[in-house]
């Protein structure tokens, strides 16, 4: 028993190393200020240890401003993809009306679809006939609604003890009440999974934000980093380090929201929620 438990450890333990790695090393590159890309660079002299790569960056892309956008584009879309996905999710799992398997189907059939061959007749669509080019609302649009979250609400909301809702509705409960104030308290892992989800994609996206608008002071971080990267990272002094910077501060967030709500990624007690 003592042997499983020392080898499961030894297990995970090495795991946890092979996936923090990259991380590590991405931190500690950025910190370099002469670039060492040997095994000897995994422990650097904390001489050759500064910040500088990350001011430098911020001298050619405006960080703050970068992090700004991206934060108003995710957080419309977090928003957006919570409030339309759990409606969705909710009609498709607890309420009864024709149609209601093909439209799911549909939904599972989106999933096969790459974003990228609708880029085009998207832009079309937000850009001229909405006008909404040079927008934060035409960036968020496309994103507003994802059927993966529409489907993992549909499966927690399927988990739930159908008595719940009818007891609500007794009581004298709206459809709206029954979703907002019995449904979604009950399914807390699937909205933190639907708002990880949402966060990380448009955080991370740069195609549709540069297709839609050119300002600079409008454009997600990760557009600024993709255009520093092709037009402006030979410039600096130190390449290797600035890009790893960048990429530190792009990927820092996730991490961040990744670890705050880790916690909640553990099975609810659905049952809990009936009386006797």
């Amino acid at each position: 028993m003592a042997k499983g438990v020392l080898l499961r450890g030894a297990v995970l333990g090495l795991g946890a190393i092979l996936f923090l790695f990259p991380f590590y090393y991405m931190v500690i590159g950025s910190l370099q200020r002469q670039p060492d890309q040997s095994l000897a660079g995994l422990f650097p002299n904390p001489a050759n240890l500064t910040v500088d790569n990350y001011f430098d960056i911020n001298a050619r892309v405006n960080l703050l401003q970068g992090i700004a956008n991206s934060g108003i584009f995710a957080a419309g879309v977090i928003i957006g993809t919570a409030v339309f996905g759990s409606i969705a999710g909710y009609a498709l799992a607890v309420l009864e009306w024709r149609g209601r398997g093909t439209v799911f189907a549909l939904a599972l059939l989106v999933q096969v679809v790459p974003f990228q061959l609708l880029m085009v007749p998207l832009y079309v669509m937000i850009a001229r006939d909405y006008g909404l080019a040079d927008n934060y609302l035409g960036i968020m649009l496309p994103f507003l609604i994802n059927s993966t979250a529409v489907i993992i609400f549909r499966q927690y909301f399927l988990q739930l003890p159908k008595g719940i809702f009818e007891a609500a509705r007794i009581d004298g409960a709206s459809e709206w009440q029954v979703l907002t104030r019995v449904a979604l308290p009950l399914i807390r892992p699937a909205l933190v999974t639907v708002i990880l989800i949402s966060f990380i994609g448009p955080w991370n996206e740069f195609l549709w934000p540069f297709l839609v608008t050119k300002k600079a002071d409008m454009q997600p971080l990760a557009v600024s980093l993709a255009n520093f990267i092709s037009n402006v990272a030979n410039s600096t002094s130190n390449p290797f380090g600035t890009l790893l910077a960048g990429a530190v501060v792009l990927a820092l967030p996730v991490a961040v929201l990744f670890i705050v709500f880790q916690r909640y990624f553990v099975a609810s007690d659905l049952g809990s929620g009936l009386k006797g």
